[in-house]
């Protein structure tokens, strides 16, 4: 076995052994996902990322001492990012699933971002200079944006809206602008003698008596976290149900889904909840602060506070409890999701606008959790500080997240055929 390979199979045995032994079928279906693509790889192996930048691709450029402690996204790739209605009723396309959050180098996110961007176009067939066009523009926006937003923000583009958007992200916020509630709970729910209650399909199953208790136990302690409390008649629980296989990064979770009245006993504003277990981030394992780790009560609360951190005007139903003493992360299952798919996104000229958009996006989100926020964990100006390190040089930026990209997109496809190769050949014990 050569050291790549034995430092791979090191790596995902560190963060999933212990899952992997107590859930096999999970992380075989788990693993066959990421089998499928290089991307796909990529996205389940967050882990493997930080280990390198923690050693073999470690780097210091246009980092400081502050900008090493930023709220970062932590798992910020291409297919991170959607629409959700935020808590003022606007439809929003911005970064999404905060599962890995949590503090530490901005370039961190940028890098992340900047090596799926060349694993999207390898995948298109776009040449390296095309691809190196897209992570420039990025890189470019980024900047643009983040020092209009230190300089007063008079000059800032502002949040992806209707009405800040065109082309193709304008047309995803239209798609989820059709979605409704009631064809959410059509699709998620029965009624049964005049009574909703959750549809039991592959991959969701109703749940003991105890096992009731226990989660209704647990929402009862959600309720005291939110920011804002709600009306009674949401209070009411209708019904629970168990979720499986839910996400390449959630294999083994236990997550359940909860019914809610909604603000009124008409069966056609119900809300449904989702309570998933969080865990341990895989940034977090490679940065080495004690105030950062001490700040969080569980992962549960991790996850909440670094999405209301990141995100302005979060999900008014994001919370955290505890449930058979471990960390849960509850938020809405929104109606209002849509996801861009990349897979209708092939003309350079689309893929520039929105690369440009989502550089916006990213600054925006970095600038959001500082010391202009309620949360004081980064407790200074985030903009100032990243435009201070890396304003000053946007093409030497530009070029070393262009350089980056090239560089571990190629590691990652060689990566995915040296982890099919362990998965096929049964070297991934346990699976």
């Amino acid at each position: 076995m050569s050291p790549r390979s034995s430092f791979l199979l090191d790596v995902l045995m560190a963060e999933f052994g212990a899952s992997m032994r107590r859930e096999p079928a999970a992380f075989r279906r788990k693993f066959r996902k990421m089998a499928a693509s290089p991307f796909a790889f990529y996205r389940g192996s967050a882990c493997l990322f930080y280990a390198d930048l923690a050693g073999t691709y470690a780097d210091d450029s246009f980092l400081d001492e502050p900008t090493r402690r930023v709220w970062i996204h932590g798992d910020l790739h291409a297919e991170n990012f959607g629409t959700y209605m935020n808590a003022s009723g606007v439809l929003v396309f911005n970064v999404n699933d905060f599962d890995e959050a949590y503090v530490g180098p901005y370039t961190w996110d940028l890098k992340r971002f900047a090596a799926s961007v060349a694993l999207l176009g390898y995948a298109k067939a776009l040449s390296d200079e095309a691809i190196g066009a897209l992570v420039t523009g990025f890189a470019a926006a980024y900047l643009d944006e983040l020092t209009a937003i230190a300089h007063g923000g008079d000059d800032a583009i502002g949040s992806l809206t209707l009405d800040t958007t065109t082309g193709v992200l304008h047309r995803v916020l239209q798609t989820a602008r059709l979605n409704t509630r009631v064809s959410l709970l059509d699709a998620e729910t029965v009624i049964d003698d005049y009574e909703r209650r959750f549809a039991i399909m592959d991959g969701r199953e109703a749940v003991d008596p105890a096992t009731r208790e226990a989660v209704l136990a647990a929402f009862g302690d959600y309720l005291t976290t939110l920011p804002a409390q709600t009306g009674s008649v949401e209070h009411v629980i209708k019904d629970v149900a168990l979720r499986k296989g839910v996400g390449i990064g959630s294999a083994g979770l236990p997550s359940y889904n909860l019914l809610l009245e909604g603000r009124s006993q008409a069966l056609e504003n119900d809300v449904i909840l989702y309570m998933k277990q969080a865990q341990v981030p895989a940034v977090a394992r490679h940065v080495a602060d004690e105030k950062v780790a001490g700040h969080f009560r569980h992962q549960g609360h991790r996850t909440a506070e670094s999405q209301r951190a990141l995100q302005a005007y979060a999900d008014p139903w994001l919370g955290y409890t505890v449930l058979h003493g471990v960390g849960q992360l509850v938020a809405e299952v929104s109606p209002y999701s849509a996801d861009l798919d990349w897979d209708d996104v092939n003309e350079p000229d689309e893929l520039a606008s929105i690369m440009r958009d989502l550089g916006r996006a990213v600054a925006r989100m970095h600038a959001v959790a500082d010391d202009e926020s309620s949360h004081d964990l980064v407790d200074f100006s985030t903009e100032e500080a990243i435009v201070a390190v890396a304003g000053g040089d946007g093409p030497g930026f530009g070029a070393m997240l262009v350089d980056f990209a090239h560089r571990y997109g190629a590691q990652v496809r060689a990566d995915h055929q040296t982890f099919v190769d362990l998965f096929r050949n049964g070297r991934l014990p346990g699976v």
